[in-house]
């Protein structure tokens, strides 16, 4: 009896879901949407042109509210499509939209694709046409809204119905925004390849069309290794497709080369320091989440922590004590010779100066951010760092401080790696038994090669990450990572030294200190954070700088202010390094040998230009701290570090003495004690370099067991007779003792 009323429901059921009832209501949904789009299409007009040609300036004051610079004005002058090449108007077709000749101004298909790859986690893709993207730029904003988007596309099809399809290609190439403040394709060609866009090459219109998709990303001067990358792999799909639509022929794609743009050129306004600051501060909030069209829109007043007379003492430092000693139109060594720093607030984290080289205007690099050329030794103070905070102890378990004993024998192989190395010390010297104190103030690279493993890379490059270094793909887990192989800037070193200062609490160094803009107000860099290494890590690494100043290879940078620092050379003299602080103060000062005087710049020596000889961190670079550090510091300071080693300085004072060791006339003296450039002494510490080395036998043992080599392995030391041996600088030779063995000098491009 049941069967039947089961069969009884479900003809009751399929009555109510038919196939005809189902098409019915679906028809019925169709024609209603139709009627909602067609509705929307009435009511939504196509708008008078937006804003963007009455952009306003952005304003960037110092610290104190005095402007520094107004910048905003467009970049972008109209030229007809007829003037601009055949080829490389199908370059922007075969970019963005293949479709562009058929449709009607929408690609339903391309934007259903881009939403579900969007919605899958594919990636955000766009889908929009060449058409759309026209009407974003000429008539709507870029917010990323859906309201928006359904604008777009309806003012979209009825541009198609109002316009040729050229007038609306002349418009999207006119104002898409191509990046280095350029808008339209006359100003794109301009400042990626000096010439007009009616003289644009098939290849050169090629990038130029990928650069739409990331103008940031990609401009290739600027960008990664990973968005070189990404932009090459663009331009080949560009040409790609114009063989595919039959706009280029096979054989002419197959000989065409990547076209490398030319180093940009800064607008009217950015010369001297200022143009490198704008660009750091527009750098920084882009870090802070702020896109490169949001800031070029204008509107913005973005006040530094740039300290007006701050900047000034350091720019007068470097005059003082570079600039007025090169040649730089005479003399083609002098012109290679590039100078970089930032000043830094261990309080607050504050940039409160910046160098960025001779002026924007005619070397738009910022050797204050850049981050090709290598920190050097002044590195080894970070694994030093590393060693007390992980409380490492050496091969035969001695805990590490600033009296621990290592064998600072030149090429002395180092134990306990998988790699076999054996670096160079300056000049090839040999000391024998030596504490961490000595090491430190005589960049011993012996025993800082064994530190590293005896600590372990890895952990180090953790320290390095945690104190701030950025670049941490450039950390290779090599004993070498101890004298500096990886990439750094002033502005790294300056951030890892402040948290240094600051006991080891995190310091953030940041250039802006407020932006507003009449619709939103950023949230700047949290400048100081948690603790990230131990005080007393931080304390000691301070306490063995401060011999590095009063005693060792940056006596240059001494005064009357209490001083720690460490001095770097990397190798082949490429870059010479000081970083240093006072309790009030943190900079940072590079030289870089590099020749611009090609399409692409290159790494050189600094040898022989500055001075004869090598131009190594204790020389001009400490000198151009000290002159500064002077001057910020209204002639001096009575401000003292307030330390807390926990023990780990213990031993420090003591050297202790092995048969057969150098003597000490024989130890390499940074300097003859002649010299005239000394500057004048604290009352409390008199800051010349030392001729004599203590005596007196430390507690620990005078030898490293473990890590000293056989008698066989053991390289000669230097002849004893006083005579012939030179007094070199505590830094590398051009042998690359600094760093070891390392790949080939890098060959760049200048980015911003």
């Amino acid at each position: 009896m049941g069967r039947p009323d089961k069969k009884a429901k479900k003809r009751g059921i399929r009555r109510l879901f038919t196939w005809k009832k189902i098409l019915g209501t679906l028809f019925a949904f169709c024609l209603i949407g139709m009627g909602a789009l067609y509705t929307v299409y009435l009511l939504v007009p196509v708008p008078s042109a937006n804003a963007e040609a009455t952009m306003q300036s952005n304003i960037y004051q110092y610290s104190n509210g005095k402007i520094l610079a107004r910048t905003g004005e467009i970049n972008r002058e109209i030229v007809d499509l007829e003037k601009i090449p055949l080829p490389v108007q199908r370059a922007f077709v075969a970019a963005e939209n293949k479709t562009f000749y058929k449709d009607n101004g929408v690609d339903i298909k391309g934007t259903t694709r881009a939403a579900w790859n969007t919605l899958t986690g594919k990636g955000k893709q766009g889908g929009s046409t060449i058409t759309q993207q026209y009407v974003k730029n000429f008539y709507l904003s870029q917010d990323q809204t859906a309201t928006r988007k359904l604008k777009e596309m309806v003012i979209a099809v009825k541009v198609d119905e109002e316009m040729s399809k050229p007038d609306i290609l002349a418009g999207y190439i006119n104002t898409s925004y191509y990046g280095r403040s350029a808008y339209g394709i006359q100003a794109a060609a301009r400042s990626y390849y000096g010439t007009d866009a009616a003289k644009l090459t098939t290849a050169q219109g090629a990038y130029l069309a990928s650069l739409l998709q990331a103008p940031n990303q990609y401009d290739w001067t600027s960008a990664s290794a990973t968005g070189r990358k990404l932009v090459e792999e663009r331009w080949n799909y560009v040409l790609d497709n114009m063989v595919e639509m039959g706009w280029l022929p096979a054989a002419e794609r197959a000989g065409l080369k990547f076209p490398v743009p030319r180093e940009p050129k800064p607008l009217p306004g950015m010369e001297g320091q200022t143009g490198y600051i704008v660009e750091a501060a527009n750098q920084e909030l882009m870090r802070q989440g702020v896109s490169e069209e949001d800031i070029k829109a204008g509107g913005w007043t973005i006040t530094l922590n740039i300290d007006e007379g701050k900047q000034k003492d350091l720019v007068a430092a470097v005059d003082k004590e570079l600039e007025a000693k090169l040649d730089r139109k005479g003399d083609k060594k002098d012109a290679t010779v590039q100078a970089g720093a930032t000043s830094v607030d261990p309080k607050t984290g504050a940039v409160v100066a910046m160098y960025g080289g001779v002026g924007a205007t005619e070397h738009w690099m910022s050797n204050a951010t850049r981050r090709d050329f290598q920190p050097a030794s002044t590195f080894k103070p970070i694994v030093l760092a590393s060693a007390v905070d992980n409380r490492s102890t050496t091969q035969d378990g001695r805990e590490i401080g600033l009296g621990t004993v290592y064998n600072g024998d030149s090429k002395r192989p180092v134990v306990g790696s998988k790699i076999p190395y054996a670096p160079e010390n300056e000049d090839d010297y040999s000391y024998g038994p030596v504490s961490v104190q000595r090491a430190t103030d005589k960049s011993i690279n012996a025993v800082y090669a064994q530190m590293i493993v005896d600590v372990g890379e890895e952990k180090t490059k953790k320290t390095a990450l945690s104190l701030g270094m950025k670049d941490g793909q450039d950390f290779d887990p090599t004993p070498a990572m101890a004298l500096g192989t990886m990439g750094a800037s002033t502005l790294d070193m300056a951030g890892a030294y402040a948290t240094l200062d600051n006991h080891g609490v995190k310091v953030t160094p940041a250039l802006v200190k407020t932006a507003q803009h009449r619709d939103r107000q950023v949230e700047t860099v949290r400048q100081t954070g948690e603790q990230v290494i131990s005080r007393r890590a931080a304390d000691t690494v301070t306490r063995a700088m401060q011999g590095v100043v009063d005693n060792g290879s940056g006596f240059r940078a001494a005064g009357d202010y209490e001083a720690a620092g460490k001095t770097g050379t990397s190798e082949n003299n490429r870059s010479a390094w000081f970083v240093g602080y006072t309790p009030e103060l943190v900079t940072a000062v590079a030289l870089f040998g590099e020749d611009t005087s090609g399409k692409i710049a290159e790494q050189v020596t600094l040898t022989d230009t500055i001075q004869p000889g090598r131009a190594n961190g204790g020389r001009v670079p400490a000198q151009i701290w000290g002159a500064y550090t002077e001057r910020a510091l209204n002639g001096g300071s009575d401000a003292e570090f307030d330390l807390e080693t926990g023990g780990y300085d213990s031993g420090r004072d003591t050297e202790p003495t092995a048969t057969g060791s150098p003597t000490a006339t024989d130890e390499p003296t940074q300097e003859p004690t002649s010299t005239a450039t000394t500057p004048p002494a604290r009352t409390t510490t008199a800051p010349t370099p030392p001729t004599t080395a203590p005596t007196t036998a430390p507690p620990t043992p005078t030898e490293d067991p473990a890590t000293t080599p056989p008698p066989t392995q053991e390289p000669t030391r230097e002849p004893t007779n006083t005579a012939t041996v030179q007094p070199p600088d505590p830094e590398v030779p051009d042998s690359g003792g600094d760093q070891g063995v390392l790949p080939p000098s890098r060959t760049t491009q200048q980015p911003r």
